[in-house]
Parts: C-alpha cells; structure tokens; sequence
C-alpha cells in the first residue's frame, strides 16, 4: 500500500504531525500499542490525577492544628483513585481514532519493521511512504538482573487497582519520586533505591539535597549508591530485592517492584539498518532539521530523536511542528526551543529553568546567587509549608536571569513566568518590576531576585 507519509507512533508529536500533514497529503499512523501514545494514557496526564490526590493529602495533613482540627482526615481509597483516572485515559483511543479517521489518516496496528529505505512491514503488510516519521517514544531501559521479569513498570503501576502496603522503586529519578510521593500519601512503606550518590541528576543539587531530606522525614526511605542485583519471590510470596550498596550485599522485600531506573529510544524491533538509518542508544541520528542523517526519506521527533534537548512533550511538540514545516516546504525550520522548564511532581514540586551553577561557572559567566529557604516567609506558612527554597542565579553585567530553581507547591506555575522572561531577555530588574497581584506564589518573584 502506497502513502505519502507513514508515522510510527501516536503520542503528541505523531499525532501533531499526522493531522497537519494529512490536510495535504495520504497519512498512515502505525502503533503496536493503543492509539493515544505514552502521555495521555500511562504518563504525564494520569499522572498529574495521582499526585493532586497526594497534595490533597498533604495539604490536610499539614494543616492539622493550624488551619484546621487535629482531628480532621484525608486519606486515599486506591481503587477509587484509578477508577477516577481511567476516565481521563479510557476516552483517549477511541477519541483518537475518531478524529483520525475523520481526517482520512489511515491507521495499522501492530509491529512495524523496515524492509527498505522507505518500506514498512506491520504484521505482514507492506507499506510504503515517500516520508516516514519516527516517533515511537521510549521504553524502560533494560535493568539486566535476575528476576526483571517479576518488576512492575510504570504504565502497569498506573493500572494497579489495588496499591501495595510495601513498595520498592528501582531509580531516582521523575517516575520513582513521583509514584514515591503518591504512594507514601496513600499510606504505603516506601523505599527507593539510586545507584549514584546523588538522585535527580538535572535538577539543582542543593534543593534535590532539601526535597531528599524532607521526603525521608515522610517515612520514605531512600537508598544511595545502591545497585540492584536481584528480584525473588520468596517463600511468603514477598518480593526480596537483594543490592549492593558500597560493596555490601543488602536485602529488601516488598509486595511490589517498581522499575523507575529510567526510559531508552524505543528503536528495537524496528530493523533500522535494513532502512539505514544510523542511531544508538541515545536514538536516530538527525540533522537540524530533525531529518536522519543517513536516510533522507526519513524524520524523527520526541524521545526517539537523538537532540540535546530534554526528553519533554513541550520538547516532542516543538520537533513535529518543525517535521509538518519540513515536509511540506522543505528543509528549512530548525526547532525553536527557548529555554525548557522541567518540573519533578513530587509534594512539593521541583522545577527548574536554564544552568545551575557548576553549568554557568563553566560556561565563564560572572553571576551573583540569590537563594533563600522559604518556609518561613508568609505565604508559605500560611498553608503551612515546612520545605520550600529557591535558587537564582543573575549575570552581573546583562542582570538576565541565567537559571532558576524553585522547591515549593506551586513551584510548577511560577517556574513558566521565570521561563517566559528568560526567553524574552527580560532583565531581574524588568521582573522585579512587575506588580505580580498579591498574595500570590508569582509574587515571590519580587523577594526571589
């Protein structure tokens, strides 16, 4: 069968791509999985339902004594809590599908493999696209231990209708924080296990350093510099996960292993040499016009594409715009990125925007360091926050906002008004100057610079 464009992939950036493109042009869309990809149905939209349950919780509990009485109880039914989510993912694929079919985009579901430089097999049949995209997203990075099998993944974790009293989560990073920090609020024991010294490798050291510290005071347990070696079931049917953590041998059970060790391109069983398209473990190689190197017939966009940029929706988003402008005009639109704001949701939130200071140290800037705990400041105690601190780092001769780094509950919307004035060179004076209204997280800005 004949298309003009085949798209591996129906998350965001797919799905952009797909619908501009098929107002000019014979589009397929192929997924193995569910239409609706990664984000919508077992990633940052379900997700974001977990965690407003854990800040409702920890609102109240915070609260107890202050705000409200002593007595006063939230707590979180599990089974109700995904039964709530699911009507946010369930209505994803066929919503989809519809709008796709009501656009003429053809849709193949199974196994795609090249059979050639612009030649695709899906479950036997073969499909051709004088462009193909590749936006297949990523998959859990391989842990190569012993018992891998007996591990839960994140999108399984999102499906478990019942939660665990026990969890381990394999990793430090954006998922196992995340589904630590719900997990916890929801009345689970929880210990997490990162191999490096440090979790959270992307987000300021010292407020990583405040958010690890204050989530060990909640009774989750965080190991470092611990290397799983082994998952069992043993003779209680608990999981005994066994590590090493400094060259000792550790063991730890729980009901539940939740793998959070990271995600890698998802490129395997793609066949992409047989296309030559040249990739490794970072993804497909492209150009700056998010085209292959190696394979001119072929584009990629989102986690899959080897950038330098961080592995986003925002980030997959502005690549397939750049592939729609690509394919229709030609080579000529380079993405756009700005400056990229990444949020961890735990209780509280951690985002961060532009360098840290080892990256503008090394990058020659002369830059000054505003940073402050903000537990103590009124808008804070006032909803009764003990963790909260910010870090901001200005060029003392432009006065631009270099990076900024925030700890706090709504630190999420306040990091988007820093990203907005660094990406339209808004001096700190020109922020400070802004009569942000009042009392308000964005009126922080004023005291933060």
């Amino acid at each position: 069968m004949q298309f003009d464009i085949l798209i591996l992939g129906s998350g965001p950036a797919a799905t952009r791509i797909a619908e501009q493109c098929a107002e000019k042009y014979q589009v397929a869309v192929i997924d193995s999985q569910e239409i609706g990809g990664t984000c919508a149905l077992h990633g940052c939209n379900p997700k974001k339902v977990l965690v407003h349950a854990a800040e409702l919780v920890d609102r109240t509990r915070r609260s107890k004594g202050q705000l409200i009485d002593n007595h006063s109880r939230a707590s979180i039914d599990w089974s109700q809590l995904i039964v709530f989510k699911e009507t946010f993912t369930n209505p994803v694929t066929p919503q989809k599908t519809k709008k796709f079919k009501q656009k003429n985009i053809s849709i193949f579901q199974g196994d795609a493999r090249f059979t050639g430089l612009k030649t695709i097999e899906v479950d036997g049949a073969e499909l051709e696209g004088e462009k193909i995209v590749i936006c297949t997203g990523a998959r859990p990075a391989p842990l190569k231990i012993t018992g891998e099998d007996l591990i839960t993944h994140s999108d399984q974790f999102l499906r478990s209708s019942r939660l665990p009293a026990e969890l381990i989560f394999i990793g430090g990073g954006y998922i196992s924080f995340e589904f630590a920090h719900v997990a916890q609020r929801a009345g689970s024991a929880v210990t997490l296990l990162e191999r490096n010294e440090r979790p959270l490798t992307g987000f300021e050291p010292s407020l990583v350093k405040r958010l690890e510290d204050y989530s060990r005071t909640l009774g989750i347990e965080i190991v470092l510099s611990s290397k799983a070696q082994s998952v069992i079931k043993n003779k209680d049917r608990k999981l005994q996960l066994t590590a090493i953590q400094k060259g000792i041998q550790k063991e730890y059970y729980a009901d539940m292993v939740v793998h959070g060790a990271g995600r890698v391109p998802a490129t395997e069983g793609l066949d992409l040499e047989r296309a030559a398209v040249e990739y490794d473990e970072k993804g497909i190689k492209v150009n700056q016009f998010m085209q292959s190197i190696s394979n001119a017939h072929v584009y990629a966009a989102g986690y899959v594409a080897d950038t330098d940029q961080p592995k986003l929706t925002p980030v997959a988003n502005q690549q397939a715009y750049t592939v729609v402008k690509n394919i229709i005009e030609g080579n000529h639109a380079t993405p756009d990125y700005g400056v990229v704001p990444r949020v961890l949701f735990s209780v509280p939130q951690l985002a961060s925007v532009g360098m840290d200071e080892a990256q503008a140290s090394e990058a020659g800037y002369d830059f000054k360091v505003q940073t402050d705990d903000m537990s103590s400041w009124g808008s804070l105690r006032k909803v009764g926050v003990t963790c909260a601190a910010y870090k901001i780092l200005i060029d003392r001769q432009t006065d631009q906002v270099l990076g900024a780094h925030l700890l706090a509950p709504d630190a999420a919307e306040t990091i988007n008004l820093f990203a907005l004035g660094m990406k339209f060179r808004l001096t700190a004076t020109d922020l400070k100057s802004v009569l942000f209204a009042f009392p308000t997280s964005a009126s922080n800005i004023r005291n933060m610079i």
